[in-house]
């Protein structure tokens, strides 16, 4: 297929999340839409008025019910919605409610004319305003998965109506089969979709990246550093949202364990659900050697990885996290940083292979503590495991090239779909002209899958 037909296609992705908050899904919607504009395709998104996770929406956002800005050549439609924190089911369901039928609204009103729509989860019920606007601008539908909803809701114990479950599955799976393309950004979710019967060939993995050069550059004794009086101190930090999956109360335990060994301090940067537990349980403990900072501006988080001598990633222990490998790995390996992984499946298999940090027991702080010890006493082998995780997400996860392999997807997708509607009218197609492309540029890492390889469980020795 060539290029060059569709250049001035327009996409339009759909995400409730978008900069300036500071969170996976924006920062993937957000740097693929920067990507493609870079191409010659022009790019809307659809989201709301910024507000996570603390429910506040900035000034120069509020008493508007819907506002249209460019940033980095992308339209930014902005749509109403009821700013709610990160926490409280009901409040938050509200929350995702709204946009769903602010979308909608401004979706058919304000848009015009697109060649295709995204819409990311997670929430499910941004996937219900992009399958609508689809179907009335008779364009693809593209589903992208990021988390399985209600799958992880309830794993976390956020709903537990067995009623309300039930009805969240069927709306889950009549999307999935309503979409042109899911698109997964973790080979679990194909294997857990395929077992409930969507078809496979339904399907295209690609996963989370990150954009190497911006992450690479930086020193540990930087003005993070000297601002927190972190000099000469070995620095634990966990950065991100502070929710119910990530259950950070080991981290706290863990720093309670290691109290008496000097000149270690643990960092906490982020907002979430959980974030005021944690601080009382910090209190309670007396733990004069942790820190919380609130959440960052997304061009600061860098400084705060490469201020840090190893970084936390850990997700509570439930069989539905087996298959979710954070966004945050991929920065944490870009900084050069060592990684302390408290999870198990894909995320670990990725680790090992990549070669780039000690592993623990979810849930366990003695194991973490070990882990620290172990990292705090080998400072050699501490940057070679930097190193190799720098190298290996430079060669197999680089954004550019991952927003390559989508756009060759959106073409396919387009293609098809324009095939099919013309089929009546002229000389059908041949299936196999309207079949995924691998360029060549994409070949190397998403042809290939190299992240689907299978590895041994033992992280870096």
């Amino acid at each position: 297929m060539k290029r060059k037909k569709h250049r001035g296609k327009c996409i339009l992705y759909i995400s409730q999340y978008f900069p300036p908050e500071v969170n996976a899904p924006a920062n993937r919607v957000y740097e693929m839409a920067k990507a493609w504009i870079g191409r010659g395709r022009k790019v809307k998104v659809l989201t709301g008025f910024p507000n996570h996770p603390n429910g506040v929406i900035p000034k120069p956002y509020r008493r508007k019910i819907y506002m249209c800005e460019s940033i980095s050549g992308i339209d930014v439609h902005r749509c109403w919605i009821y700013a709610a924190p990160n926490k409280g089911f009901v409040r938050r369901i509200a929350s995702y409610l709204s946009f769903m039928f602010s979308a909608i609204i401004f979706g058919l009103g304000k848009i015009g004319r697109v060649d295709c729509v995204i819409a990311t989860s997670p929430q499910l019920f941004v996937a219900v305003a992009g399958w609508i606007i689809s179907l009335v601008k008779r364009t693809p539908f593209l589903f992208e998965v990021r988390d399985l909803w209600p799958e992880e809701i309830v794993a976390v114990g956020a709903i537990k109506h067995r009623g309300i479950i039930g009805l969240l599955e069927k709306l889950e799976i009549f999307l999935y089969r309503r979409a042109d393309r899911i698109i997964a950004v973790a080979e679990g979710t194909i294997e857990i979709l395929t077992r409930r019967g969507i078809p496979p060939d339904k399907f295209t993995l690609i996963p989370n990246g990150v954009e190497v050069d911006r992450f690479a550059r930086g020193r540990r004794h930087n003005r993070v550093r000297d601002k927190l009086n972190l000099n000469g101190d070995f620095l634990v930090s966990y950065i991100g949202t502070v929710g119910m999956a990530h259950k950070l109360d080991v981290f706290l335990e863990a720093a309670r364990l290691l109290r008496d060994t000097p000149r270690l301090k643990f960092l906490i940067v982020g907002d979430g659900a959980e974030k005021h537990k944690l601080l009382r349980r910090k209190h309670e403990m007396a733990l004069d050697n942790v820190l919380f900072l609130d959440q960052q501006p997304r061009e600061k988080i860098a400084s705060f990885y490469h201020a840090s001598d190893c970084c936390l990633v850990h997700l509570r222990r439930a069989d539905l996290f087996l298959k979710n490998i954070p966004s945050k790995i991929f920065e944490i390996m870009a900084c050069g940083k060592p990684i302390l992984l408290g999870t198990r499946g894909e995320s670990k298999r990725l680790v090992s292979r990549a070669r780039c940090g000690v592993f623990f027991e979810p849930d366990n702080a003695g194991d973490l503590a070990d882990g620290i010890r172990l990292l705090q006493s080998r400072p050699q082998w501490r940057k070679r495991l930097g190193s190799s995780g720098y190298q290996f997400v430079r060669r197999h996860y680089s954004r550019a090239e991952l927003a390559d392999y989508y756009l060759a997807v959106l073409d396919s997708v387009m293609e098809q779909k324009r095939a099919i509607s013309t089929q009546h009218t002229s000389k059908p197609v041949r299936h196999a002209q309207c079949e995924t492309p691998r360029p060549v540029s994409a070949r190397r890492r998403v042809g290939c899958e190299p992240w689907q390889e299978r590895t041994s469980p033992v992280v870096a020795a």
